[in-house]
């Protein structure tokens, strides 16, 4: 099976906000990442399309495939709990440091550890890969992209940051 993964387009956030699951809008560019990735995926037709409930992922999807694409929440990116929206270095949690220190395994301030990201992401990948399709499309986010990809390669949770994360609107084709 092909599996094509692609990230969503640029988003208008400024440069180190954290905004793992918050819902933000696309860049200005849209229109034209948008001809990027449809020319990226120019022909290839899919048994399967699957969407991030995340808007940034699911306007892409349903820009490309109109009412074709399933949304599934475990393609979400990371809840960041209460950082999310914030400038990192404006945090003021005194959890975060520690956090810090072991993003891998510890939650955020009411969100979730890269540990709980990748077992829902690996529960959705596992049933993915039972079922009998050729070519399936996934419209996500650089972690889960970067999660499914370490997945593949057995590549442990806590090493997985030093696979490169996509580009907005990259798109990774896995066969498995």
């Amino acid at each position: 099976m092909e599996i094509y993964l692609i990230r969503h387009t640029a988003v208008a956030v400024e440069q180190g906000v954290c905004y793992g699951q918050k819902d933000v809008d696309l860049a200005e560019t849209y229109p034209e990442e948008l001809e990027a990735v449809k020319k990226n995926l120019d022909g290839v037709e899919f048994d399967k399309i699957y969407t991030s409930p995340l808007s940034r992922a699911k306007k892409l999807a349903n820009d490309i495939y109109p009412d074709q694409a399933e949304e599934e929440k475990r393609l979400m990116e990371l809840h960041f709990g209460d950082w999310e929206g914030k400038v990192w270095d404006e945090i003021k949690d005194p959890f975060l440091e520690k956090w810090m220190e072991d993003f891998v395994n510890l939650k955020c301030s009411n969100g979730e550890s890269f540990v709980m990201l990748r077992d829902r992401v690996l529960e959705f990948w596992n049933e993915l890969k039972a079922q009998d399709h050729n070519k399936v499309a996934v419209f996500t986010h650089g972690g889960v992209i970067r999660t499914i990809q370490a997945i593949e390669e057995n590549i442990k949770l806590e090493d997985s940051f030093n696979i490169a994360t996509p580009a907005f609107g990259e798109v990774v084709v896995l066969n498995v």
